[in-house]
């Protein structure tokens, strides 16, 4: 039975799509006969009528690899995308790097490796990104010594 205009005066009063609205098939002769909106309405509220739920996106499988990856796992390299510098800014990199040489001259000079004025002269370097990590600044030092 062709129901189309009962069920496009349908999906306005029950605000859904076309597709969202289920006639029950026992009753399509009675929709059929309605012809206005009171009548949509009736049954409707008959319940010859009704709007189909709208089904979204399930988010159990996201949940499950957000907590995995909250322990750690799945994070290698094939689940990586965009560059190093992506994942880790630039700048996050350089406070890292440059507190661990900074911590490192202060040890050395707390133990009396190094003097206050060759400290200073490292500190200057080191700030200006002579020195790549800890290991480099130990051979500039032993090159130094020389």
């Amino acid at each position: 039975m062709n129901v189309r205009s009962q069920r496009d005066i349908a999906k306005n009063i029950l605000k859904v799509g076309r597709n969202k609205v289920w006639i029950d098939p026992e009753k399509t002769s009675e929709v059929q006969a309605s012809i206005t909106k009171n009548d949509i309405r009736k049954q409707i509220s008959e319940g010859a009528i009704k709007a189909r739920p709208i089904i979204g996106t399930s988010t159990a499988r996201s949940k499950i690899i957000k907590l995995q990856k909250k322990k750690g796992n799945m994070t290698g390299q094939g689940k990586r995308k965009g560059t190093k510098k992506t994942r880790t800014s630039s700048k996050r990199a350089w406070i890292t790097k440059i507190r661990a040489l900074r911590k490192e001259l202060n040890n050395l000079k707390s133990k009396e490796k190094i003097k206050t004025s060759e400290y200073r002269h490292l500190y200057l370097k080191s700030s200006s990104g002579v020195f790549k990590d800890k290991s480099s600044l130990h051979l500039y030092l032993k090159k130094m010594r020389q």
